[in-house]
């Protein structure tokens, strides 16, 4: 993460993440089963970065139009389609371009 309270913003505001622990350049919050960890990272490039997370859900649909709803953009070219290799999937950019793709077993 480049900005720990747009990284906030984001995940809790938007995501509903909740924050389990901030330890100054090291950040770490909480979903349902969810957990992820961030670290400062001043000297990211979004446009070079390439950090991707896999999240697996067991109500892709639900979640998609919950995301809908809450007006979180879906990546351009991540909208919610049966992948070739049988999953349901759907994605988002964070500030940071970190990509986050949900899936679910078709």
């Amino acid at each position: 993460m480049r900005d720990k309270v747009k990284t906030k913003e984001y995940y809790l505001g938007k995501l509903r993440f909740k924050e389990i622990g901030d330890y100054g350049d090291y950040l770490l919050i909480q979903k349902d089963e969810i957990e992820i960890h961030f670290f400062a990272f001043k000297g990211l490039n979004p446009k070079k970065n390439y950090g991707q997370v896999y999240i697996r859900t067991n109500d892709i649909e639900g979640l998609y139009n919950s995301f809908l709803e809450d007006r979180i953009s879906i990546h351009p070219n991540g909208p919610l389609e049966l992948k070739p290799w049988g999953q349901r999937e759907f994605s988002l950019l964070d500030p940071d371009n970190n990509l986050l793709t949900f899936g679910q077993s078709a």
